[in-house]
């Protein structure tokens, strides 16, 4: 398995943590359940340090023969992440929850 992170630091941006979620509860997760390979997305906020992106666990590489859903985000925040980083998954396991699915968790969904 593989991850990435996607990361943002939005000083300067015109975008907030907000209006960010603002856009994914608009619909910017949808398109990412379709996607071969990928296993999970998580969007992810620090409003402590005014950033915000998303970490994505992939079965194997992210696949290179298939476009992604549109990065509208990076549209809206007017730049590619400020930081992008790869990981080869050493180890994972998953615990005892009693979530039935992660699809609209998160304060995003909320309201």
């Amino acid at each position: 398995m593989k991850a990435e992170l996607a990361w943002w630091d939005l000083e300067g941006s015109g975008q907030t943590i907000d209006s960010l979620n603002a856009h994914l509860r608009d619909g910017a997760t949808r398109p990412w359940v379709e996607v071969p390979g990928l296993v999970l997305k998580l969007w992810i906020a620090d409003r402590e340090h005014n950033a915000w992106g998303a970490l994505m666990v992939w079965e194997h590489d992210r696949p290179a023969d298939r476009p992604l859903p549109a990065n509208r985000a990076a549209e809206l925040i007017g730049c590619p992440p400020t930081h992008r980083m790869g990981f080869e998954v050493a180890a994972g396991v998953e615990g005892l929850h009693t979530l039935a699915t992660l699809q609209g968790i998160g304060p995003v969904f909320a309201a």
